[in-house]
């Protein structure tokens, strides 16, 4: 009989330990109070660096290119003066380097990808130095805006970053077939795109 009644005691005991671990556990979810959850919406920050162009190669070919990035778009304003009347071409080249008289010192045309020189967007390849082509009137000023994404300003892409480029223009137009400058003439205008 005392087996029994221990037994009965035993399963008595853990019965309302359980009930109380239940009911503190209930208890404890429910007191507890969440904390909202707090999110930051970060903006990209527009970045923007502005050329300072100088003449070459004995002209007068001056300005300033601004080169500016938002969302993922690296947009290019340049303006000019001093220029000779008429088409001329620009470009990316692959280095800075403005210190020689003719320009010649910024390298060739930037290539990363070892693309063909030619029209921008061509499918048979382009470089992505290969800006294209604007004309200065009669007074010898011209300008021409571009964008892309296939740019950016100081990222960890190395074909994209354009940070440590020179800016060329030529005294003549891009024909877009010659390889590997497009037969584009004399550098009278250089510019590097530094930080």
């Amino acid at each position: 009989m005392k087996k029994v009644a221990l037994v009965t005691l035993s399963v008595a005991v853990l019965s309302i330990s359980c009930k109380d671990a239940t009911k503190k556990k209930s208890e404890d979810t429910t007191t507890e109070t969440a904390e909202p959850v707090q999110t930051e919406t970060v903006a990209e920050t527009a970045r923007e660096i502005t050329v300072t162009m100088d003449p070459k190669s004995e002209s007068t070919a001056k300005g300033t290119v601004v080169f500016s990035e938002e969302n993922g778009t690296v947009t290019m304003t340049a303006n000019f003066e001093g220029l000779e009347p008429g088409i001329h071409a620009i470009h990316l080249h692959e280095k800075a380097d403005c210190s020689s008289p003719d320009g010649t010192s910024t390298g060739g045309h930037w290539n990363p990808t070892f693309e063909q020189h030619g029209k921008w967007g061509d499918e048979a390849g382009y470089h992505k130095g290969d800006i294209g082509n604007f004309e200065a009137d009669k007074n010898g000023n011209g300008s021409i805006t571009f964008s892309t994404d296939e740019w950016c300003i100081d990222c960890d892409d190395d074909t994209k970053n354009i940070i440590g480029k020179g800016v060329i223009v030529h005294a003549a137009p891009d024909d877009f077939v010659s390889q590997p400058t497009g037969n584009a003439g004399g550098r009278v205008s250089c510019g590097g795109i530094i930080q």
